[in-house]
């Protein structure tokens, strides 16, 4: 009986931890739909060669739905309705964000002035 109250214990300490990094993790939210045509272009364009770059590594991509659930951990991060929206997140709480996609050199440079904002 003890050794699974101190496995179930050890279980949700891990649990806990793994929350609290994601919440004090920085990242790029891309809120995206299906059939979004600028979504579509964004992911030609960037999509692959994004995780590639020092933003990329730094601000990880996640990628959300704005029909699915909404995450629970993303519950101080106001949804949007219009895609592509990108939101510059940072120790969970949002930098900015960027509504729309107008192309690649529009994009890094808007990217890059909300990442400013950071330093």
């Amino acid at each position: 009986m003890k050794l699974l109250f101190f496995k179930t214990l050890f279980a949700l300490s891990i649990i806990t931890q793994v929350l609290i990094s994601a919440a004090n993790a920085q990242q790029l939210l891309m809120l995206e739909q299906e059939g979004c045509a600028y979504c579509e272009q964004w992911h030609e364009e960037i999509g692959d060669i994004y995780p590639k770059t020092w933003e990329g590594k730094r601000f990880p991509l996640r990628r959300v739905d704005i029909h699915e659930v909404w995450p629970a951990d993303l519950a101080q991060i106001r949804p949007e309705v219009f895609t592509p929206t990108f939101v510059l997140i940072d120790k969970g709480q949002e930098v900015g964000r960027l509504r729309g996609y107008s192309g690649d050199e529009f994009f890094w440079f808007l990217i890059d002035e909300l990442i400013e904002k950071l330093e």
